[in-house]
């Protein structure tokens, strides 16, 4: 295939701006997809994708137009997957950027810009849903203009939901997208950009060819995990596969692989012969580390089994997901699982209830947290149980988010307002057209919970953010447990900050209050830091009337028959255990 006729780009977006439908265009448009077969959102494979109208799994797609061919490269557009993107974009030379005609420039468009600026790729930008009654393209062609520093006439105004104007986008693609580089070496090196377990075939890699060409059952090895296998078919994707004898340089296609698991082969990595290696690999792999944890139970404890077989398929094709045995003793066997960020759980529960019908228990999510002995030790704990007894301690450090919070100037004061009482900092505020956009670094654990829907609440909806893991800053932590009925329970521990700790006391047992049913003696809920208790609230005992059978009114004997039911309640609360429903594990995630 002659290199100077292949056009490799990916479309990038914050979330619902339409990037899958303007996909679907074009693949309609270039004749890839017959009409008979085409379905909205077609690259968006999964129920779940569909339903949310979010893109998961990022979809590349094999197209010609003019003697042209076009690479395509559908990717998410969620903070959550930016590293899958950060990879999407390395394989490509060119991004469009879609911009919702309607709201503007959100948090995670800059995101992916950054991102495209810092591989060095021609952005396009186009406006879509210019056929909406609300569109405003002057305002948001203002606010591209302004971020990009580009020209007004450079900028393409679509309708993706119609097709109008999907042609120019097509044809932009070819004349400013640059052609892949012809290779300095035959020495192969292909990037992993992304991949997953098919049930009958294997880990399936989608790749990008930078140097020399891969041939069909070529011994093939992964230079950054070690791992030797077969390439068994390669072929590109048209959006099906469509399998060929080789890929060569500047291809981006796929591979069918023996391996077990995307473990042996992870987003990022570098494919190289067997045979006749690559000296050196291509740069920017990393491992993914997950920063959010949360503990899942399963309802009845004869699931615990299911849940495991169930996390170990989806690991399978989730190389990010890391999970542990955990045991409580209420909730009894379960699993720690650790996610890239509050998306990346939301979705792993749905599809564990969903795909494998099982009934969970989630616990509060935390982040993980370093912490320093005096010993000299280090440990990084991902449990507020876990943490070892304070005399031990030297400090205790957490993870701070850096934030990006996009919003028409007239919310700034109650932005600012959140921000601060999250314990945040603002660094910096810039004007975009009639929208701030304001820079600030918070402590991760305290935007885990409800900061996004009290941004929400506080903005009237009109506010996006988007976050990065910054560092671990060393700060006066404390662990709260919750004592109910006199009895410590590990799963509804939290690490908080010691100024936060009064309030988060009260709060979280005015809500167990709420949830844990009444019982037939007198339930103390207490919130305490070591022995010091700082809150409590009391589930008062139901009353029964004793004294309905007396018929006469001797105030003796009803003082004989209360003092026997109080010495009942008595023992009772010794020896009565409490049942705790599941929807007190969850209480710290609204807590307003």
């Amino acid at each position: 295939m002659n290199i100077d006729k292949i056009r490799n780009f990916c479309i990038i977006a914050h979330i619902d701006h339409g990037k899958s439908t303007l996909a679907d265009r074009m693949l309609e448009l270039t004749g890839t997809v017959e009409k008979r077969e085409m379905k909205s959102q077609l690259l968006d494979s999964m129920e779940l994708e569909r339903e949310k109208g979010i893109t998961i799994k990022l979809t590349p797609a094999h197209m010609h137009y003019k003697g042209y061919t076009l690479n395509l490269i559908d990717t998410p557009g969620h903070v959550d997957f930016s590293y899958e993107v950060s990879r999407s974009l390395q394989a490509v030379e060119g991004a469009i950027l879609v911009v919702d005609a309607t709201q503007g420039i959100q948090a995670q468009t800059l995101a992916n810009v950054y991102l495209a600026l810092e591989q060095d790729l021609k952005i396009i930008p186009v406006i879509n849903k210019i056929d909406l009654p609300a569109s405003d393209v002057p305002r948001v062609s203002a606010e591209i203009v302004n971020l990009l520093g580009c020209d007004e006439s450079e900028i393409i105004k679509v309708s993706a939901k119609t097709g109008e104007n999907v042609d120019q986008v097509l044809d932009a693609i070819i004349e400013r997208v640059p052609a892949p580089k012809h290779a300095d070496s035959n020495e192969l090196k292909a990037l992993i950009f992304d991949s997953y377990f098919d049930d009958y075939r294997g880990v399936v890699l989608y790749v990008r060819i930078f140097e020399g060409s891969l041939p069909k059952n070529a011994n093939i090895r992964m230079m950054a995990t070690g791992s030797n296998d077969i390439a068994l078919e390669v072929g590109v994707l048209n959006p099906k596969m469509s399998p060929r004898d080789e890929l060569t340089t500047g291809e981006i296609g796929y591979i069918v692989t023996n391996l077990k698991a995307t473990r042996e082969a992870k987003v990022g990595d570098t494919v190289t012969l067997a045979k006749a290696p690559a000296a050196t690999a291509l740069p920017g792999y990393k491992n993914v580390r997950p920063f959010v944890y949360a503990g899942f139970f399963p309802v009845s404890n004869d699931q615990y089994k299911d849940l495991k077989e169930a996390l170990e398929k989806l690991s399978l094709s989730d190389s990010a997901l890391q999970y542990e045995p955990e045991n409580s003793p209420v909730l009894g066997f379960g699993l720690r699982i650790g996610f890239l960020g509050l998306l990346h759980m939301d979705i792993i529960r749905e599809r564990l209830e969903r795909e494998f019908k099982l009934d969970l228990i989630v616990t509060n999510p935390s982040t993980d947290y370093h912490v320093l002995l005096t010993d000299g030790e280090e440990l990084d704990i991902r449990t507020a149980s876990d943490l070892p007894d304070v005399s031990r301690i030297a400090e205790i450090r957490e993870p701070w988010a850096k934030g990006e919070i996009i919003t028409p100037k007239e919310y700034i004061g109650a932005i600012l307002e959140l921000i601060v009482s999250k314990r945040g900092v603002q660094k910096n505020i810039s004007y975009i057209d009639t929208r701030a956009l304001i820079d600030f670094e918070a402590p991760m654990a305290n935007l885990l919970t409800d900061f996004y829907d009290q941004l929400k609440s506080a903005t009237s909806g009109y506010a996006s953010f988007n976050y990065e893991l910054g560092g671990y800053h060393a700060e006066d932590l404390v662990r709260i447990d919750f004592l109910v009925a006199g009895e410590r329970i590990d799963a509804l521990s939290v690490m908080a900050h010691r100024s936060e700790a009064d309030g988060i006391g009260r709060t979280v047992t005015k809500k167990l209050k709420e949830v844990i049913p009444r019982q037939n003696f007198e339930v103390a809920l207490q919130a305490a830091i070591g022995a010091r208790i700082i809150s409590r609230e009391t589930i008062g005992a139901y009353r029964k009337d004793v004294t309905v059978k007396i018929h006469t009114g001797d105030r003796d004997r009803k003082a004989k028959l209360m003092e026997k039911q109080k010495r009942g309640k008595a023992r009772l609360k010794r020896f009565g255990k409490v049942d705790i429903p599941s929807d007190a594990f969850t209480v710290m995630l609204k807590r307003d």
